[in-house]
């Protein structure tokens, strides 16, 4: 029987939404045990991993390997910013990955790859399920979103142009987001909403406000400075916006 993209893991997010992941891109990767366990014990639930190419973004940084290689009860957020993802996802899935979001703009043939990963099951644990996502580019029409919003359990908004951190969150995204809001809710389907890029201690709780339920987050903890208390800074203030919405 084929398995059920994201049936299970799409629940329990559903339930802890709106929440943060956060990505390990600025972290010390050469104490990473030791900056999983402080997202573990700050009650983060999930680790966004941003894989680069070099050929779809202007750097490249991490494989299937180092996925593998992080042992943690986190769900791993895998996002696939590579050109044509088609042949290689089998590798992150494999890995170990719970969440695979792949970029509309990465492939002509889109629908084939979201297809072809909702054949594929959740190493970690089969009945999980693997979650789909599709992500875009600030300048891509969401409208692109329409014929394929039937195989994604997330569609995921850049707020920044992808491959260097340290960029300004850009306005537009807010009204972005409460477009695709309203697309999703239009679809009748189960359908996560996510915003990544150029979200900070500044801007957290603005963001937070805006309707989306993940809210990826890297540079803003992991500043070599004071992570912990960071993390749970950012926790607070999407916990506080949850409230009041």
């Amino acid at each position: 029987m084929m398995q059920i993209s994201g049936k299970s893991i799409l629940n329990h997010l559903r339930k802890i939404t709106p929440t943060i992941s956060v990505g390990i891109l600025t972290a010390d990767l050469l104490s990473l045990g030791r900056e999983l366990t402080l997202l573990e014990n700050a009650g983060v639930k999930l680790l966004h991993i941003d894989i680069m190419d070099g050929c779809f973004t202007p750097r490249m940084t991490f494989g299937p390997l180092l996925i593998k290689a992080m042992q943690t009860s986190l769900f791993k957020d895998v996002h696939l910013m590579i050109e044509e993802p088609l042949e290689k996802l089998a590798d992150y899935v494999v890995s170990g990955a719970d969440m695979i979001t792949v970029h509309l703009e990465s492939s002509r043939h889109i629908h084939r790859v979201l297809q072809n990963l909702g054949t594929m099951n959740n190493v970690n644990d089969p009945e999980r399920g693997l979650l789909r996502g599709i992500a875009l580019n600030p300048g891509t029409d969401i409208e692109l979103i329409k014929p394929i919003i039937d195989e994604v359990d997330m569609i995921l908004l850049l707020a920044v142009n992808p491959g260097w951190s340290g960029q300004k969150f850009i306005s537009s995204t807010q009204r972005r987001l409460a477009n695709v809001s309203k697309m999703i809710r239009r679809s009748g389907r189960n359908i996560l909403l996510g915003v990544d890029g150029g979200i900070n201690r500044g801007n957290i709780a603005n963001v937070a406000c805006m309707g989306a339920d993940i809210i990826v987050t890297g540079s803003a903890v992991f500043d070599g400075k004071a992570p912990a208390e960071n993390v749970y800074f950012m926790l607070e203030k999407v916990r506080a916006a949850k409230k009041s919405i």
